[in-house]
């Protein structure tokens, strides 16, 4: 357990055990849900990844790609068709 004081101005500093287990560094977002009575706090990069990693769950293996070879090829492959414009 850990504990943080507001200030007038409603802000707190994140203990620094906390932060680490977050994965939380100067300059990240944070979220706040609400699940129920609680609050859980969470670092907003990590979230939206593993959000997106849900996202494409599956998708590899519908596209037949089962190597990290294979991604770098397909991503290879996608950049030189659109001219080199996503690098």
């Amino acid at each position: 357990m850990e504990k943080a004081r507001v200030t007038s101005k409603g802000q707190i500093t994140i203990p620094i055990n906390i932060r680490k287990k977050l994965g939380v560094k100067e300059g990240d977002n944070i979220l706040f849900i609400k699940n129920g009575d609680e609050i859980v706090i969470r670092n907003a990069s990590v979230d939206a990844l593993l959000m997106a990693q849900k996202e494409f769950e599956g998708v590899a293996e519908e596209l037949g790609v089962s190597s990290l070879e294979e991604v770098v090829d397909m991503i290879k492959e996608v950049r030189k068709e659109n001219g080199g414009k996503y690098r």
